[in-house]
């Protein structure tokens, strides 16, 4: 069953670290959040920052939204909407587990490794065939839907850092890492780089 829209209807922080062990579907293909980043109006490096914009609208509606966006001209990268609305807050959905349509996955990337199918937020969008056209979306009515962890991932311990490929509030630990996933975009935080040495 997908989350409710209650869940995302807290602070975004709380929910980013939440949302590692969820998984994402879409149209056959899924995966385990492995790796989220938060981002909240009050501070520089948020697109909702700037206020509500045609662009930003989706930041400022209903909790559980999804908001889709071009990246570079290139990526579509997905994010979950949080908090009440007017707030401008969301988790961007970095990396994932390949878990279902692993086969589909490998044809959109053109890569055969699964370690390299998801990870990162652009990777991920491609492998599961998720474009701006669900911008606006709910992701608990679908079509993409996030589903709460399964048993073996209750417990997930968390990494954080910093988060990555931002000029401004570059000192905010708001990137959530699954400890011991190698399956994180790169480059790891300190503490996953040593969990991964450990286990290798």
């Amino acid at each position: 069953m997908a989350l409710p829209a209650a869940f995302y209807d807290r602070p975004v922080l709380e929910v980013a670290q939440d949302l590692v062990g969820c998984v994402l579907e879409y149209d056959g293909c899924a995966g385990v959040i492995v790796e989220t980043e938060a981002y909240h109006h009050s501070e520089p490096a948020a697109h909702s920052y700037v206020g509500l914009t045609a662009r930003t609208s989706v930041l400022f509606s209903d909790p559980g939204k999804a908001y889709i966006y071009r990246s570079y001209g290139i990526h579509a990268l997905i994010n979950a909407v949080c908090e009440h609305r007017e707030v401008g807050a969301a988790v961007l959905i970095r990396a994932l587990e390949p878990l279902e349509g692993i086969e589909v996955m490998r044809e959109r990337r053109g890569v055969a490794r699964d370690v390299d199918l998801c990870n990162g937020p652009g990777k991920l969008t491609q492998a599961l065939g998720i474009d701006l056209d669900l911008n606006d979306t709910t992701l608990y009515e679908g079509p993409v839907l996030i589903h709460d962890r399964e048993p073996d991932w209750r417990d997930v311990a968390l990494i954080p850092g910093p988060r990555i490929g931002i000029t401004k509030a570059v000192d905010l630990p708001w990137r959530f890492s699954a400890a011991g996933s190698r399956y994180v975009s790169r480059p790891w935080p300190p503490g996953l780089r040593d969990t991964l040495k450990k286990t290798s």
